[in-house]
C-alpha cells in the first residue's frame, strides 16, 4: 500500500480505518477483526473521536469508539507502534458532549487525557479540533454561510489559548501531531501564522470532506497545501455510501445509514442520485468497481495524505481494500473531470 510523508516526519498510508460506527452499527469484536485485517493489509492508520460513534449520535454512546479501540489495544500493547492513531475534540456541533459549547486550552486538556484513558495509550499521533469554534461551512453549511458575525481579535486570542495547551501537551509526550477537521483556508493559515509566532505545534492535517462528489477543497485548500506542505485527511470519500451505487432507483438497503440518517447529513437528493449516475456510468464502461475508482481517483490527487473509509462488514472493508490495486487511466480521469463539470457540487 502507497504512502504519503507529511510534515514533521508523519507518514501515512493512502487509505484509513475509520471508526465512527464501532459501538453502533458495528460490535467490538467486529471493530477489533477490522483492525486486524486493516493492518494486516498494510493500512497504518485509525482514526477516531471523542463523541463518536455516530449513526445515530447518543449520550450513552459517547466516547465508546475510543474505549473500543482502547480494549484492542490493551489487548495488543506490542503493537501500538504499528499504526498512526489520530482522535478529535469536539466542536461546537459536537451534540452532547460540553452543551455544544466548543472548546478552549482547559478543555483541550480535559479531553486529552480522557481521550488517553479511554484508547488506553500513553500518547495520540494526531490531535484534532474536531470543529472551529467560531463556525464553519461544512456539511452543507455553506449554501448560507455567512462569516460577518466573527470577531478576529476574539477568533486569536482562541487559537492561542489552544495553542498553549497543544505545546504543553506535545512536551509532555501526550501528542505528537496537530491537526484540524472542518476548517477553512483562512482558518489553517491563521493557526499557522499563530504558531509559527509562538513556537508552537504546527497543522499537519486537515480532516475536511472530500469525494467525487464534494471537491470544495479543490480550490483555496488546494493551494493552501501547496504551499504550506499541510495535508488532507478526507472523510466520507464514497459519499457515506452514495457512490457504490447501492442507494440508486430508491433502493434502501436493509441496516445501511440511510435507514437512520435519512438524508445522509443532507447529501440525498435529485442532484446527487444524478451524478453518482455519470460516475457508475464510467466506472461501468471501464470495467471498474466504482468503490475501486473512488478511492483510487483521490490517490491522483496532489493534496493527499489519507482517505479515510468505514465499513459495516468485513465485505465492505475488502472492497475498499482492493482499491489500492487499481490505476485510473487518463481517459478514466477525463471523463471524472467532465463528470464533475457537469454535475458541480451535486449536495
Amino acid at each position: 500500500m502507497r504512502t504519503n510523508k507529511l510534515n514533521e516526519g508523519l507518514e501515512l498510508t493512502e487509505l484509513c480505518l475509520g471508526s465512527m460506527l464501532w459501538g453502533s452499527t458495528n460490535t467490538e469484536a467486529q471493530a477489533h477483526a477490522q483492525i486486524e485485517l486493516a493492518l494486516e493489509r498494510g493500512i497504518n492508520c485509525i482514526d477516531t473521536a471523542e463523541m463518536y460513534p455516530v449513526n445515530p449520535i447518543s449520550a450513552e454512546r459517547v466516547g465508546r469508539s475510543e474505549e473500543i479501540i482502547g480494549n484492542w489495544i490493551a489487548r495488543n500493547p506490542s503493537r501500538r507502534g504499528d499504526f498512526v492513531l489520530a482522535t478529535k475534540v469536539t466542536g461546537p456541533n459536537g451534540g452532547f458532549l460540553r452543551d455544544g459549547r466548543g472548546f478552549d486550552g482547559q478543555v483541550v486538556r480535559d479531553a486529552v487525557e480522557a481521550s488517553l484513558g479511554r484508547l488506553k495509550t500513553d500518547f495520540i499521533d494526531i490531535y484534532q479540533l474536531h470543529w472551529p469554534v467560531r463556525g464553519s461551512y461544512h456539511f452543507r453549511q455553506n449554501w448560507e454561510y455567512d462569516p460577518s458575525g466573527q470577531d478576529r481579535a476574539e477568533t486569536h486570542a482562541h487559537m492561542r489559548d489552544v495553542l498553549n495547551a497543544l505545546t504543553d501537551l506535545r512536551a509532555a509526550g501526550k501528542i505528537r501531531h496537530f491537526g484540524l477537521s472542518n476548517e477553512s483556508a483562512w482558518g489553517v493559515m491563521n493557526w499557522l501564522m499563530l504558531a509559527r509566532e509562538a513556537g508552537a505545534p504546527e497543522v499537519v492535517t486537515v480532516q475536511n470532506e472530500y469525494s467525487l462528489m464534494c471537491r470544495m477543497f479543490d480550490t483555496d485548500m488546494a493551494e493552501l497545501c501547496a504551499n504550506e506542505g499541510v495535508r488532507l485527511m478526507a472523510f466520507s470519500p464514497l459519499a457515506t455510501g452514495l457512490l457504490t451505487g447501492k442507494y440508486q432507483g430508491g433502493a434502501l438497503p436493509e441496516g445501511s445509514r440511510m435507514t437512520i440518517n435519512t438524508d445522509l447529513g443532507g447529501r440525498k437528493g435529485a442532484r446527487a442520485f444524478a451524478a453518482v449516475d455519470a460516475y457508475l456510468d464510467i466506472a461501468r464502461r471501464h470495467g471498474l468497481d466504482p468503490v475501486h475508482m473512488s478511492l483510487a481517483w483521490l490517490r491522483t490527487r496532489p493534496f493527499m495524505g489519507t482517505a479515510i473509509f468505514g465499513a459495516s462488514d468485513m465485505n465492505q472493508l475488502e472492497r475498499a481494500l482492493g482499491s489500492v490495486e487499481v490505476e485510473l487511466s487518463d481517459e478514466v480521469l477525463a471523463e471524472i473531470n467532465a463528470a464533475h463539470r457537469a454535475h458541480p457540487m451535486p449536495y
